[in-house]
């Protein structure tokens, strides 16, 4: 869970009711497909059956020379967001990788949108719609009594974390190995279980820093131990089936367990297993899990590491675990989320999973059913981003009233912009347009003073602003100067027709003829 402010935030009670009575463990036996279809959608149901279909469809590339966890992984996996446009960008399995006999993943998930989609089993305009559902139809977990993910178990006394390749993501001086995955812990005094994506860095065979903060869900849960000088239950899971990436980096409400969304996502509950070293329960399709204790009062010095917004972070004590047992597949697949400089994997995850969360909780629970869509600008910084929300405004303010409450959300989201229906809100010359066009500064603009912004490089004793801007329509812009859609879909017939480049027109330009069309017309019968 990578929370968008303090747990006092909105975000973090407006679901509290609706989702407490979904936590509850499936323990029913029943037969069940990993790879269930939900109306007419294909999730997969491991990682692993994820490549396979990947590569199947030509969104995956095998890497079979060796390659040197400590720089290189990483700075051929970079290249995949620094040189393809998104649309081209695919996943990579490192086959042959220094010093270990596992392969390594990355990117996966968050190669692109297109991927992301396809990990959803859907297309890149149904993902609000799968996510949604979700949403708003959780599903519970199911225990089972194996798992591939304990098919090997790797024991106190034989733990060396040198055995996982884990990449080094920003090489260079003090710099350490890296896990970027799902963190499993429990509130010692409900019993509720939190997974979120979490930064884990290797500090020797056998022990872990953890990144959480005051206000983290994993940091409240240890605190429920560390009161009583007790050390407290965690796990790692690594590469895990893809609904469960996917909800683990999304800025869900506390006291939702992260495993009955992933559940909503897949359709289908999601296996879980009992640790080995405790009572929490891991997922059972998960490559690797490194189970541990959380030290009640110990920190550890955490190197620096580079966070979204694109350059490095500070150097931090963090708490620390102690590795009791290592579990794994017979032959496990290591997968790490690529993060750092925008735009990179960890900002597309993030990304599209808050955006749908912002989305529903405008509709839902906000009650601004005018609202279409929303987008997460992926090359701002992830969290930090600006936030695009497409809506038809009904009164006077309508539009900058959204984007407050949006801004106001948490200590993240930098920008907040308001259009119309007519833009597509993921065409950045749309949104250069509108900034052009239908913004007048003096007017439109709305600057939010001193927030709490620690992870804005702008940000002075981590104070900053925020901005939000009304780029929806003034009602005094004249007409398009575009043809009429008839005649201009004529054209594109007598394009073809004289055997230029075949190409498809994009999905919007529709939209936008039809939108101003409906408005000129409204303006000459309010003449009349």
């Amino acid at each position: 869970m990578i929370f968008l402010g303090r747990d006092t935030s909105p975000l973090f009670t407006l679901y509290k009711d609706r989702f407490l009575g979904q936590n509850s463990l499936m323990t029913i036996s029943m037969e069940e497909e990993n790879r269930k279809v939900k109306n007419g959608r294909k999730m997969c149901g491991s990682m692993r059956e994820f490549i396979d279909e990947l590569e199947a469809h030509g969104k995956l590339h095998r890497v079979s020379k060796e390659v040197d966890p400590s720089w290189e992984i990483s700075c051929m996996a970079r290249w995949i967001y620094q040189g393809l446009p998104m649309e081209e960008r695919f996943g990579l399995l490192f086959e042959n990788v220094k010093g270990s006999s596992m392969a390594v993943a990355t990117p996966l998930i968050g190669a692109s949108r297109q991927v992301y989609a396809r990990a959803l089993g859907t297309t890149p305009e149904k993902i609000h719609e799968v996510w949604l559902q979700a949403l708003r139809q959780p599903i519970a977990p199911k225990e089972v009594k194996s798992a591939p993910a304990q098919e090997v178990v790797i024991g106190k006394g034989e733990v060396d974390l040198s055995y996982l390749p884990v990449p080094i993501w920003t090489p260079g001086k003090d710099r350490r190995p890296c896990i970027t995955a799902c963190v499993i812990t429990k509130d010692k005094n409900t019993g509720v279980q939190n997974m979120g994506t979490y930064r884990c860095q290797v500090q020797s065979k056998n022990r872990i820093t953890l990144n959480t903060n005051p206000g983290r869900q994993a940091y409240e849960n240890y605190q429920t131990y560390a009161v009583n000088g007790e050390p407290a239950p965690v796990a790692v899971a690594i590469c895990c089936e893809p609904a469960v990436h996917m909800a683990t980096a999304a800025a869900l409400p506390k006291g939702i367990d992260e495993i009955t969304a992933a559940g909503g996502l897949k359709g289908a509950p999601v296996e879980m297993v009992r640790a080995k070293t405790s009572d929490l329960l891991v997922p059972a399709q998960a490559e690797i899990v490194v189970e541990g204790e959380i030290h009640p009062t110990g920190r550890m010095k955490e190197d620096a590491f580079g966070e979204f917004a694109g350059y490095m972070g500070p150097v931090g004590d963090r708490p620390f675990f102690d590795v009791q047992c290592i579990t794994h597949r017979k032959d496990p697949i290591y997968y790490g989320y690529l993060s750092q400089h925008p735009p990179s994997e960890s900002t597309l995850i993030q990304g599209q999973a808050n955006e749908c969360v912002i989305h529903k909780l405008l509709v839902d629970d906000w009650s601004e059913p005018t609202v279409v869509d929303v987008a997460l600008n992926q090359t701002h910084g992830g969290l930090l981003g600006s936030v695009v929300i497409q809506m038809d405004p009904t009164y006077p303010g309508h539009a900058k009233r959204v984007g407050r409450l949006v801004a106001e959300m948490g200590v993240f989201f930098k920008t907040v912009m308001v259009v119309n229906s007519d833009i597509d809100i993921r065409h950045q010359q749309h949104l250069d347009w509108m900034m052009n066009s239908r913004v007048n500064p003096e007017r439109d603009l709305v600057i939010i003073k001193d927030v709490y912004q620690i992870y804005d490089p702008s940000a002075v004793d981590g104070m900053g602003s925020k901005l939000v801007i009304d780029a929806t329509e003034s009602g005094s812009e004249p007409n398009l100067s575009l043809p009429p859609k008839d005649l201009f879909y004529k054209g594109y017939e007598s394009w073809k027709e004289a055997g230029l480049p075949d190409f498809e027109p994009p999905h919007w330009m529709e939209r936008l003829l039809d939108y101003h069309a409906e408005r000129m017309e409204a303006l000459e019968k309010e003449k009349d």
